[in-house]
């Protein structure tokens, strides 16, 4: 049986469900029915406007955001999906920190439920620092189909990871 290692904290019930779906070569099929098209974001200033308005919208008071890109450095398949960082720096006397989010640059062309769910994830370190219960919470807040969206991304991964392909 094959190890779908992106779904590894899911029910078996779910997971046999996944193995059902690849038996019968469906996978593609059920990800492509749901997200028809890629999303259109493509250079890091839309990606940070996008960044920027969601973090308006859903985190007003929450730090500023310095930097948002696509990074091509991030692997996706053995790490991660995007990262937040804050570097603090002495800027005469005073202390200066800078936050940055990255996303993995294979995320240009996939589904904008997929960009949201990551950016929104970034989005949420900038208050919580753990992947906790307050951490999913702010999550949902932003993005109420979070997990769902998760979930389906994972699935993408799991597809990229069988089949070497990308689907948009």
């Amino acid at each position: 049986m094959i190890e779908l290692k992106y779904l590894a904290g899911y029910s078996d019930e779910l997971r046999t469900q996944v193995h059902s779906l690849i038996e019968r070569d469906k996978l593609a099929e059920v990800l492509l029915k749901k997200y028809t098209r890629p999303h259109d974001i493509r250079t890091d200033k839309a990606l940070y406007q996008y960044v920027l308005d969601l973090k308006n919208t859903s985190l007003r008071n929450a730090d500023a955001i310095d930097k948002v890109a696509f990074d091509s450095k991030i692997q996706v398949l053995k790490h991660a999906l995007g990262t937040h960082t804050a570097i603090s720096r002495v800027q005469g006397g005073k202390l200066k920190a800078k936050r940055e989010i990255r996303v993995a640059t294979l995320f240009k062309e996939v589904p904008i439920e997929f960009l949201r769910m990551i950016t929104v994830h970034e989005l949420a370190h900038v208050k919580e620092r753990e992947h906790d219960k307050a951490f999913y919470k702010l999550c949902c807040h932003m993005e109420p189909n979070y997990h769902q969206y998760e979930f389906d991304l994972r699935l993408y991964m799991t597809y990229m990871d069988l089949s070497g392909k990308q689907l948009w």
